[in-house]
């Protein structure tokens, strides 16, 4: 897996046409909202909702969300939205039609234990657990990356049927062969999505699994911010990827194949 560094030259000057036969994948942190000091204090955006209702509708509702928090989480933030969704980098999975499936989690205990330990003695560090996962953040205190690191790669390590997973400022312990790609995979093998073309925009590493399958699909990519990635596709900040949603969802163009 080759990831591509960012050039002036790489990917299309325009991002790539939402149309009728579009499956739409949107990470959510760094890529619909901002990020936040705190995972609790992102801010959704006025007329993001407003823009995923139409989209959703326009799609036939093939709109999912695929991000490493919660359920729970992703419909607080979006309410009064319940859209299909990948939460907990696919643990947990709402279909179209709305059924929850979750795969099985490991026993996360001996995780939580060692994790709880680092954290309550370095108060910079936020730990978050979720239903089928551990998360410790690590954004106020970067200094710690390596022992962070340690902790919970020891802790996956001796944790039968979990992975670790990096992302920005944070290790996650997940279940392993779960990722954003498995669960688009698994959408786009359901209805309404199936026999669509996928599209899929995130910001961090955790999102390469998920550029790299709808690729391979025959779909698009679009890596929001700065770093390597497989994405054919680049979005300079969320600012300008939600402002391309609003404009896919207002601009009939967009819809007949030409662009805005």
């Amino acid at each position: 897996m080759q990831l591509l560094t960012p050039s002036p030259q790489m990917g299309s000057p325009r991002l790539p046409l939402i149309g009728p036969q579009t499956a739409l994948f949107l990470d959510f942190d760094g890529t619909l909202a901002d990020l936040a000091p705190q995972p609790g204090a992102v801010q959704v955006t006025a007329g993001l909702i407003p823009t995923l209702a139409q989209l959703a509708t326009r799609l036939g509702g093939a709109l999912a969300i695929v991000s490493g928090r919660t359920l729970t989480d992703l419909d607080r933030f979006l309410d009064p939205l319940q859209l299909a969704a990948a939460a907990e980098h696919g643990a947990q999975r709402r279909q179209a039609d709305g059924q929850v499936v979750s795969v099985a989690a490991p026993d996360l205990q001996e995780v939580v234990r060692r994790a709880e330990a680092l954290a309550a003695r370095h108060p910079g560090l936020y730990l978050e657990i979720k239903s089928a996962a551990v998360a410790l953040h690590y954004r106020h205190a970067p200094d710690l990356e390596t022992l962070a690191l340690q902790v919970m790669r020891e802790a996956a390590n001796s944790t039968p049927g979990a992975e670790l997973l990096q992302g920005k400022y944070v290790f996650e312990i997940k279940p392993a062969g779960v990722s954003k790609g498995t669960a688009i995979e698994a959408f786009m093998g359901e209805m309404p999505f199936v026999g669509r073309l996928p599209l899929f925009a995130g910001d961090d590493v955790t999102d390469e699994a998920g550029f790299s399958v709808v690729q391979f699909l025959g779909g698009q990519g679009i890596k929001v911010g700065e770093g390597a990635t497989l994405a054919r596709h680049r979005c300079a900040a969320p600012a300008a990827l939600r402002q391309w949603l609003q404009a896919a969802s207002q601009n009939s163009g967009h819809w007949r194949g030409i662009s805005p």
